[in-house]
């Protein structure tokens, strides 16, 4: 009797520890936590703001103005700030995300320095955020991207708002194929260009 006691109380503990076991999550490794977030992917080599799998100038300078392709702009726009800032955002929202607060911060101090300077801020959204097949109307979304920026200038920086002109172009901009959700995450967009106007000739 008391062995099959005994042999009843080992089956039964052994169930427990497999069910356990079971049921226990397994923690997540850091590849499994990048993959889970999906602004991890957008690597940037040579640090000009533009995503790895879109920047056809792969070796541009540093503090050179690009366009959304990576590739150094001629401006003639003024002397003294030239900068130039991208932002990307999460499906559907406008909130600026860390990463990309640190670098706004930057615009916003040298812009402080060059009191005369102005920026211009373009707002973007990915297809998959358009619920409308009118691409030509206004874009909410693409608009409080933009604005956020311009607000966040205005609030830390002390900014004037009329140096500031913030605008959307909804989804008609596309830097990327629209038919993938990589493609849709980099047209989820704001980019900035800081410069400074030309003085005016004393006559």
């Amino acid at each position: 009797m008391t062995s099959k006691v005994g042999l009843a109380v080992g089956i039964f503990s052994s169930a427990l520890a497999l069910s356990a076991c079971q049921i226990a999550p397994k923690p997540a490794t850091d590849s499994q936590a990048q993959a889970a977030s999906p602004m991890a992917t957008l690597s940037d080599s040579d640090g000009d703001g533009v995503p790895d799998n879109i920047d056809r100038c792969p070796s541009t300078p540093k503090n050179v103005v690009t366009d959304d392709y990576g590739c150094e702009v001629a401006i003639s726009i003024g002397r003294g700030l030239k900068m130039e800032y991208r932002a990307f955002f999460d499906k559907d929202s406008s909130e600026i995300l860390p990463k990309y607060q640190a670098e706004l911060d930057k615009v916003g101090l040298r812009m402080q320095e060059h009191k005369t300077a102005i920026i211009r801020i373009e707002g973007h959204s990915s297809k998959s955020e358009v619920y409308s097949a009118d691409l030509s109307k206004p874009n909410p979304l693409a608009q409080a991207r933009a604005d956020n920026v311009k607000n966040y200038l205005m609030s830390k920086f002390d900014i004037a708002p009329n140096r500031i002109k913030a605008v959307e172009y909804g989804a008609n901009r596309p830097i990327a194929p629209s038919d993938t959700e990589e493609g849709n995450m980099l047209n989820r967009r704001v980019y900035a260009l800081a410069t400074e106007p030309e003085k005016q000739k004393s006559h």
